[in-house]
């Protein structure tokens, strides 16, 4: 069985290997290569991309594939908001309010038994009401026998604002203490007891003023009524009323305006009483446009009560911008009646005797001018010249009776005078600042020999620093020059008990009234926002000077205390 297997494969090879000789041809023998080729993997072809493309585009074909769409139309209003839009201001946390100290006490006593009291309340912050009350005590006890002065003030006032108008109103009494010290060097023991003089002055004042409006034709009104009664220790005493009106039209760039204002009044004592009344109309037209301000009107003043008299006087004020800010001119063309009171008289000078003379004096013309306006911020300045014709102008002169009280006489005919007064503030910062004042005057007196106890030069000054913020220093300083006084070598009063008209020369001699010279300096320091306290020093240079003859003020004196701030 074996040998066929062998014998039938044999046969198989040999057909095969037969076969493939025929089907290959006899080719020439060929050259020999000397190259050799590696194959280490099976070799794939790579075309490029441009290779792959079997044709190039078609450029000419623009045919857009438009896509097909279900859709609807709405039909709605344009709306433009191309304008300007107004930005809102965004809102800022409410800032906290400072805290407002509207209450204070203060206190202090120093040398010459001096003693200080002051009080100040308020209701606090509000902008449509204030009220409040005011008081103060000081008093002090010179060297002299019986150079004891007090002063007593106690005030309450209140304003309310409204939506058209503005009321105020306000009750002040004051009391003055003081005794007739005086003493005449050469006669030392003329006065050995001084009387006791004492002031008692009760006041109310109500007034209604309307609010201002930008209203180039708008109406403005104001009225205000003033009652005060006055005694003394003795038996003078004086009433008085007045009421003051106003109305101002504008119409563009004039004002048509008319103010009116009554003084009714009577003084008693004694052996006198005497009314001298007054009525004043002054109507007036103004003219205000860019730098110029002017007024033209009359005053119409109308004496009557114990004297009767008619008068027209011209006023006339102008005022001229050069310079914005920094230089105004301005004058003035005016005339009036002035009103003497036992008010005004015993607040210039005190120590009055009994039986006051009491009459109204003219100013029958007066001329002033000048320039203001400031040279920089904290810088202002202010010069004027004036110069007055005044009938019957009164004067203080010891009484022959009693040396160290004072009579008032006055100056029949036209007494004529001429000043020159100046005003400077410099704020070099808001630590430091300085003022000043220059008063000169020169009184050509009608038939006295002289103006008295009118000094011809006045000068007075105030300077304050901060330093820290806690420590305020200021110091101040009164000069005044010599004056003159008149004294009596015997009894000038006529029979009636009346001074005559032209004074007797032979009767009266003039004396000197020395000047002086008065530094003040103080000092505050604050604690915390509650408590202060201060120091202040009067007279540094202890000068024995008199404001009036006989009269010699305190020396050199210092007092201190503490103030305390609430709410």
């Amino acid at each position: 069985m074996r040998s066929y297997k062998t014998l039938y494969t044999t046969l198989l090879l040999l057909t095969a290997s037969a076969t493939t000789l025929m089907a290959q041809d006899v080719k020439p023998p060929e050259k020999a290569v000397s190259e050799e080729i590696e194959v280490i993997r099976p070799y794939k072809p790579v075309l490029a991309e441009a290779v792959k493309l079997r044709r190039s585009p078609d450029l000419s074909n623009v045919k857009t594939y438009k896509a097909k769409f279900n859709y609807s139309l709405t039909d709605r209003k344009l709306e433009l908001n191309s304008d300007i839009q107004k930005l809102q201001a965004q809102q800022l946390a409410d800032e906290r309010q400072a805290e407002l100290m509207n209450s204070y006490v203060k206190g202090g006593v120093g040398s010459l038994a001096t003693l200080l009291g002051e009080a100040y309340v308020n209701i606090g912050r509000d902008e449509a009401l204030q009220a409040g009350a005011f008081f103060r005590h000081f008093s002090q006890e010179g060297k002299l026998n019986k150079q004891n002065e007090n002063n007593q003030q106690l005030s309450v006032f209140g304003r309310s604002i409204g939506d058209k108008a503005t009321l105020s109103g306000r009750l002040n009494y004051e009391r003055h203490g003081l005794f007739f010290y005086g003493i005449d060097n050469a006669n030392p023991s003329l006065n050995p007891n001084p009387e006791r003089q004492v002031f008692n002055f009760f006041e109310a004042e109500g007034e209604v003023v309307n609010k201002f409006t930008s209203d180039e034709n708008a109406l403005s009104y104001a009225a205000k009524v003033n009652a005060y009664l006055l005694n003394d220790k003795f038996d003078a005493n004086e009433k008085a009323v007045s009421i003051t009106g106003y109305l101002n039209k504008r119409i563009s760039g004039f004002n048509l305006g008319l103010a009116a204002n009554t003084e009714i009044g009577n003084t008693k004592d004694a052996n006198t009483s005497v009314s001298n009344n007054l009525l004043r109309l002054n109507p007036y037209i103004k003219l205000q446009t860019k730098g110029v301000k002017i007024t033209a009107g009359i005053n119409f003043v109308q004496e009557f009560g114990d004297y009767s008299d008619t008068r027209i006087f011209p006023a006339v004020t102008a005022d001229f911008t050069l310079i914005p800010d920094f230089l105004q001119v301005f004058g003035e063309v005016k005339g009036d009646v002035n009103r003497n009171t036992l008010k005004n008289f015993s607040d210039e000078n005190p120590f009055l005797n009994r039986n006051i003379a009491i009459r109204n004096s003219v100013e029958k013309l007066s001329i002033s001018g000048g320039i203001k306006g400031t040279g920089g911020p904290g810088f202002g300045y202010k010069a004027r010249f004036y110069s007055k014709k005044i009938t019957d102008m009164p004067l203080f002169v010891n009484s022959f009776a009693n040396f160290n009280k004072f009579d008032v006489i006055y100056d029949f005919g036209n007494m004529k005078l001429l000043g020159l007064e100046g005003e400077i503030s410099v704020q070099v910062s808001d630590e430091l600042k300085w003022t000043g004042k220059l008063n000169m005057e020169d009184y050509k007196p009608a038939t006295e020999q002289d103006s008295y106890f009118k000094p011809q030069l006045r000068i007075s000054s105030n300077f304050a620093y901060t330093f820290n913020k806690k420590l305020t220093l200021n110091a101040n300083v009164v000069i005044q020059d010599d004056s003159k006084a008149k004294v009596y070598n015997a009894n000038p009063l006529n029979p009636d008990g009346t001074y005559p008209p032209v004074p007797d020369l032979a009767k009266e001699s003039v004396v000197n009234v020395k000047g002086f010279v008065d530094l003040g300096v103080g000092a505050d320091y604050k604690i915390n926002n509650r408590l202060s306290v201060f120091a202040k020093a009067n007279n540094i240079l202890n000068t024995n000077y008199s404001r009036f003859l006989y009269y010699r003020t305190n020396g050199f004196n210092i007092f201190g205390g503490v103030s305390y701030s609430f709410k």
